[in-house]
């Protein structure tokens, strides 16, 4: 097999690929391609704990710890004392981080319909699907 045959450098190439589509989208917004994707986490349900985003963005502690420590200074979010569990933290949008929310909501639908223009729509599902099936089995 010649390397760029290879699964890995396939998937590492595509995934660069959708990072700098994703990147030029948000750089008028000064966020990072990982910085847009916490806030649309939140902006779809606010005040969730650092656990519950970590789920759903699939970053481990360090890495969302790091995220949310950059949105924060930047003034997109806070962190708040969670009342139903002292021991853990609700990650809350600011003003600021809800009118990105917004913004990162439309932008990331503008830009998956420009990521896919040349896709079918068969040819879409599928693709979904089996990145969703290499996640899983990562």
């Amino acid at each position: 097999m010649k390397a760029e045959e290879c699964i890995f450098f396939q998937l590492a190439k595509a995934s660069q690929a959708g990072t700098r589509f994703w990147l030029k989208r948000l750089s008028l917004l000064g966020l990072t391609a990982v910085q847009g994707v916490v806030i649309r986490f939140l902006h779809e349900n606010d005040r969730q704990t650092s656990s519950e985003l970590g789920r759903k963005t699939d970053l481990d502690s360090a890495t969302l710890t790091g995220v949310i420590d950059r949105l924060e200074g930047a003034g997109f979010v806070q962190r708040r004392q969670n009342p139903d569990d002292r021991r853990s933290i609700r990650i809350h949008l600011t003003e600021k981080g809800r009118e990105a929310g917004e913004k990162v909501a439309e932008l990331m639908e503008e830009a998956n319909r420009a990521f896919l223009k040349d896709f079918n729509v068969s040819e879409e599902v599928a693709l979904r699907s089996l990145l969703s099936k290499v996640r899983e089995s990562g």
